[in-house]
């Protein structure tokens, strides 16, 4: 079986007790950085064997994380922070577990999406989650146009280098807009800034996964 563990976004507390017990059942752990799930183990007194999954990797180790599945092995996919395969690697994972008929199930837990809705202030019972935003000009600017006219709350995640540069783009798109920025969610400097895209573009030092929400077109 392989089962999907939500680990904490930013506090190494929020963690269930469930997953916590998963992580220390199964074979092995696939991680996004063995470094970074290294340092989750070792907070909770867990030793089992990690093994790197990433989009440098995946498609060299997905046939033998496969067989090894398939021959009855039981393995935890883990992300950075939060719950893997939302903007992170090992949707093909997944997909490919599901053909073949391989047991997938999910252990919930912490969502930077969710926390940053719920401490965002603006409204949160519809919302469009845009991930991140292509790299692409004219892709980036053709999300932007559909995020525009939506009438519900977006959600994207941003880096501490592209932030000024996406604020200078919603205030040429959408200046009068309620855009709230959420950085360090649960941890001790966490930061929560709201304001119209020109009030929020020359945020100084930015740092960590950056979690922006927009005030949908009314």
């Amino acid at each position: 079986m392989i089962y999907i563990v939500a680990t904490p976004i930013g506090n190494l507390e929020d963690i269930t007790l469930r997953a916590l017990r998963v992580l220390k059942e199964v074979d092995y752990i696939l991680c996004e950085d063995t470094r970074r799930t290294g340092i989750l183990l070792k907070h909770h007194g867990i030793k089992k064997k990690m093994v790197s999954f990433n989009d440098h990797n995946r498609d060299r180790r997905l046939p033998l994380v496969l067989k090894d599945l398939e021959n009855g092995m039981d393995i935890a996919l883990v992300s950075d922070a939060g719950t893997p395969i939302i903007s992170d690697p090992g949707y093909k994972l997944i997909k490919e577990c599901i053909k073949r008929g391989i047991e997938v199930t999910s252990v919930p837990g912490a969502s930077s999406v969710i926390n940053a809705i719920v401490l965002s202030g603006l409204p949160p019972d519809k919302f469009y989650f845009a991930g991140f935003l292509p790299k692409k000009r004219g892709k980036r600017k053709k999300e932007l146009e559909f995020i525009k006219e939506l009438p519900c709350t977006s959600v994207l995640f941003e880096s501490p280098e592209r932030i000024k540069k996406l604020m200078e783009e919603l205030e040429e798109l959408i200046p009068d807009r309620k855009v709230v920025i959420l950085r360090e969610m649960t941890k001790i400097y966490e930061e929560r800034i709201a304001g119209k895209p020109s009030e929020l573009k020359e945020i100084k030092n930015p740092r960590g996964e950056i979690v922006v929400i927009i005030q949908g077109k009314s």
